[in-house]
């Protein structure tokens, strides 16, 4: 039977068979932040419209194209957030984090929102992990957070990654760099598509991103910020670019690099993978000094990033087999209530174990308990003994239901698992 009623274009369900692959990218993920000092944080779904206005950059695509906003009883302006990083400067200034030791390190991992045409990897709804580290302008914070996700990447198996990395200077090097890029782009204004002639003025560097081959052919010719670093950028950058070497992290230079988002100051880098086509992208993020600042709070320099689970599924382009049952337990009517009993205190002491809950026969019992994966079954007998089948041997043994988990912990051990 059809279903009735299906989710939004662009969103989408996800399934327990599809839920191992996005488990181990959480887990891995949790053990290198934490391991690192970075704490887990939880933003609001839904913020204030300004918000994102003033800390992603009006000029912006997101903000001009992209964001699901809606106004709500009380008149307020709301948006589901499109990314991490402005709400979670707005945590810091709302809960005084500026008063911590510094820097605040952070990360979070959950759904974003953005208008886009549905395609492969990219949805309206889409998940990403995202870390900050918020009140440090140490090119060491820098490195570290580029490092963390260079080896996240590699501990998933991303194939074909590189990373790309540039720097867009200080807030008054930009200005500088783009009076002078604005002069470029109106000495070639005819050549340019009409969605860059647009926005010129507002945010010329976005020139750089354009696939029309008109503005990409004039962009070859274009000024580049890397130029024209202060001294005291280019050193940061230097600094940057040598720790990265010490660590084996190779990159790749790239002047032309701008990411998408307005705050961006100094330091911008991107992962991609070549197992991506075209929309190539993983995930980056650069350095942004002066967004705290804009939300209201203190003048704190900080550095983060965003990777999209999805695009690093879609790179994978592999399942992952969930982690097997120890065992599953098998039992006449007379033990169903003791199998839920020896079951419980099996998952207590450590063991995935499971049982059958639908009053199958012992027959129906033991195809279910091939079908799971099990690597055992305990068999339950009237008279109240035990076996231990191997199931894939088909061996019985007698089995001491007061050390199931022991039995289970020495069969491995035997095994070499």
């Amino acid at each position: 039977m059809a279903a009735k009623f299906s989710v939004p274009r662009g969103t989408f369900d996800v399934l327990p068979a599809d839920s191992a692959a996005r488990a181990r990218i959480y887990l891995a993920a949790a053990r290198a932040f934490e391991s690192a000092g970075y704490k887990r944080i939880e933003t609001p779904v839904f913020e204030d419209t300004e918000v994102f206005e003033r800390g992603v950059g009006s000029s912006t695509d997101i903000v001009q194209k992209e964001m699901f906003t809606f106004e709500d009883q009380g008149g307020r302006s709301l948006t589901l957030r499109p990314e991490a990083t402005a709400s979670i400067c707005r945590a810091y200034v709302e809960h005084g984090m500026h008063k911590l030791p510094q820097p605040v390190k952070l990360w979070c991992w959950g759904p974003f929102f953005r208008h886009e045409r549905p395609q492969a990897g990219r949805h309206r709804q889409f998940h990403q992990i995202d870390l900050e580290a918020i009140g440090t302008d140490s090119p060491l914070a820098d490195a570290e957070a580029i490092i963390l996700l260079h080896d996240l990447l590699h501990e998933l198996a991303v194939p074909g990654v590189e990373l790309r990395l540039g720097s867009l200077g200080s807030i008054a090097e930009r200005v500088a760099y783009r009076e002078e890029l604005v002069a470029y782009l109106r000495s070639r204004e005819a050549e340019l598509s009409d969605e860059v002639r647009a926005r010129i003025d507002q945010n010329p560097l976005r020139a750089f991103d354009s696939d029309h081959e008109g503005t990409r052919e004039v962009m070859r010719g274009a000024p580049t910020i890397l130029d024209r670093l202060s001294d005291s950028d280019a050193e940061h950058f230097e600094a940057v670019k040598r720790l990265l070497d010490e660590a084996g992290v190779a990159y790749v230079l790239d002047p032309t690099l701008v990411r998408g988002l307005d705050y961006y100051t100094r330091t911008v880098f991107e992962f991609t993978s070549n197992a991506l086509g075209a929309q190539s992208a993983l995930g980056g993020g650069g350095r942004y000094d002066g967004l705290v600042a804009e939300l209201g709070g203190p003048e704190v320099p900080a550095i983060g990033w965003a990777a999209g689970i999805e695009r690093i599924l879609l790179a994978l382009d592999a399942p992952v087999e969930e982690a097997p049952l120890d065992a599953f337990i098998v039992a006449p009517e007379s033990q169903r209530e003791r199998a839920l009993v020896v079951a419980t205190e099996a998952r207590r002491a450590g063991a995935c174990v499971d049982l059958d809950l639908a009053g199958r026969s012992e027959k129906g019992q033991m195809k279910q308990a091939d079908r799971s994966g099990a690597d055992r079954a305990v068999i339950l007998s009237d008279d109240g003994t035990a076996r231990l089948r191997d199931m894939r041997t088909g061996a019985d043994r007698p089995l001491d239901l007061d050390d199931i988990v022991g039995e289970i912990e020495r069969e491995r051990d035997e095994a070499g698992l």
